[in-house]
């Protein structure tokens, strides 16, 4: 199959929609597909090039209006000359260029839905398939107007990335212990306030423990003035941007997602992988990638109490830490990005009307559901 994907750019800067995409289309490459990434260009050119990828220059930026014409044009002479069989595009931008040039052409477009919360989601409808990356998300984009069986879900998935080659060995981070960790872009919807709300909470029983924030954002200052307030600032980490942050994820004992909308919530599987026990909100696609808490706890979004009340519940068992570690590190295969490329093309297929309509899937069945705090693990 021939796929060009379309992005505003390729660069690494911590982007969960990027780093998908740049996933998918290295995973698709690899599997023998024929394979074109289409994009303003960026310091992920070089590893598409290297998995067999073909990176075409092709700036695209919705907000600069006045340049969209020039760049429909430069697509319309891409797809004569490149002749896909179907156009992914994962942003906006790329939705509307693709729309605006398909016509009766033979190609599909397919978008994929990351961000339901962002009012400019709905324009995502413009492919003839819709992905959504987690049943959450599908669900809200039906509620505004999709149609839903337009929509397939394909869950997130980022082990075995192409963007993180497995290391013999990796040092872990020397972090203070017990570690809570949270790795987030630096924004008030990824609730890193309320975490530092819990963690204030709970320190004055927990001496020895630190937490750690990995990432950054435009609400960087404001987190740290509430660190500072605090009085536990020389307990409360900022680390920036790390490009790679395992070895934060191999010495934390805990990690923490307290986001307040989420669409699926990658850097979970990550800590899941390491073996952290995991706490995450109870809000969007969270609890599919904690499956419904037999994988981690899930709390109330926006809530320091509760918050503080599942990091206590786990720092005062070592036997229930560890019970919670060892979930959290069972039943991965289906989060790796070889699933999530397969099913995607799954997808492609379905839009080109070859081998029938079914998506089928690897990914485990999810219902809605709180953990409890006073129990281990569900079997």
């Amino acid at each position: 199959m021939r796929i060009l994907h379309l992005a505003n750019h390729c660069h690494e800067i911590g982007n969960g929609i990027m780093n998908v995409a740049v996933d998918i289309a290295c995973s698709q490459a690899s599997a023998g597909h024929d394979v074109a990434f289409a994009s303003a260009g960026g310091s992920y050119v070089e590893l598409l090039e290297r998995y067999g990828v073909e990176h075409i220059l092709l700036p695209q930026n919705w907000r600069a209006v006045w340049t969209l014409p020039r760049a429909a044009w430069s697509l319309h002479r891409l797809l004569r000359r490149w002749r896909p069989d179907v156009v992914h595009a994962h942003m906006m931008t790329g939705a509307l260029l693709g729309r605006l040039v398909r016509g009766r052409s033979r190609w599909r477009l397919i978008t994929t839905v990351h961000n339901e919360w962002q009012r400019s989601a709905i324009m995502m409808g413009a492919g003839d398939r819709v992905i959504a990356v987690s049943a959450a998300v599908a669900a809200q984009m039906a509620v505004r107007g999709i149609p839903a069986d337009k929509i397939d879900v394909v869950r997130n998935g980022p082990l075995n990335s192409p963007r993180r080659p497995r290391k013999a060995a990796m040092a872990e981070a020397g972090l203070a212990h017990p570690a809570i960790l949270t790795v987030a872009g630096l924004y008030a919807r990824k609730g890193i306030s309320d975490l530092i709300d819990a963690f204030v909470l709970l320190a004055p029983h927990y001496p020895g423990a630190a937490l750690y924030i990995v990432g950054d954002g435009p609400d960087r200052a404001v987190f740290e003035e509430r660190a500072q307030d605090s009085g536990l600032a020389e307990r409360i980490n900022f680390a920036g941007f790390i490009a790679d942050p395992r070895p934060y994820f191999s010495g934390a004992d805990i990690f923490v997602l307290a986001s307040r909308s989420e669409p699926f919530g990658l850097v979970i599987a990550e800590a899941r992988e390491a073996g952290c026990a995991v706490v995450g909100s109870n809000v969007g696609g969270i609890p599919e990638v904690l499956e419904e808490g037999r994988a981690g706890l899930l709390v109330p979004p926006g809530d320091p109490s509760a918050l503080a009340e599942a990091l206590s519940t786990l720092l005062s068992s070592p036997d229930l830490l560890a019970r919670w570690r060892k979930a959290a590190g069972e039943n991965l295969a289906w989060l790796d990005v070889s699933r999530v490329a397969e099913e995607t093309v799954q997808v492609y297929r379905r839009a080109l009307g070859w081998q029938g309509t079914a998506i089928e899937t690897s990914s485990p069945a999810c219902a809605t559901g709180e953990m409890s705090l006073d129990t281990g693990p569900r079997k």
